[in-house]
């Protein structure tokens, strides 16, 4: 009976592995499928077969679902981009830094009509990290304030980059530009 049931529970761990990899597989072929045939004639199917897509919360072609319907104004309505956003952030299983990328987006993709307020809400998971993206998102904020003529705070997300550990190089050497040419430091 011992045999009997490790032959069972082999067989279902390799049944179990077969099933996702075909899920996947069948993903890849709709996404793949729902992008060669897209035009401007099927934008509302597309739309409806990528949010589809998205919903299945597959790690891989859910954001390129999201990001494709970004990229070609499938979807405009902000609201609708920003929910489906949330499905990517809040259920779909991703390694840490691909979901901190995906708020680093959303925050991108909002900061010319979003309030102050609502921009750091959604990058603070970010700026408290220690994310490769903490000081994309705190030169985001930086940039924000500056094009709101709000330069004190603009100054103080700079400066918060010059001192992190793990900044990223081309932005240090962009927020030294800011700070020496516009900021007079």
């Amino acid at each position: 009976s011992g045999i009997i049931i490790l032959i069972i529970i082999i067989v279902g761990v390799f049944s179990y592995d077969k099933y996702l990899i075909n899920k996947k597989k069948d993903i890849s072929d709709s996404y793949n499928s729902i992008i060669i045939d897209y035009s401007e004639k099927t934008k509302e199917k597309t739309a409806s077969s990528l949010i589809e897509i998205i919903n299945k919360k597959d790690s891989t072609y859910s954001p390129l679902s999201l990001y494709f319907i970004i990229d070609n104004n499938i979807i405009i309505e902000q609201s609708k981009i920003n929910s489906l956003f949330d499905v990517l952030i809040k259920d779909t299983s991703l390694d840490s830094e691909i979901k901190n990328l995906i708020i680093y987006k959303k925050a991108l993709f909002n900061a010319d009509n979003m309030q102050e307020g609502d921009l750091l809400e959604i990058l603070k998971p970010l700026i408290n990290s220690k994310s490769v993206w903490q000081s994309h998102a705190l030169y985001l904020l930086a940039e924000y304030f500056y094009a709101k003529d709000q330069k004190q705070k603009a100054k103080e997300f700079y400066n918060r980059i010059v001192n992190l550990e793990n900044a990223n190089q081309e932005i240090i050497i962009q927020v030294q530009k800011r700070l020496k040419r516009d900021l007079g430091e």
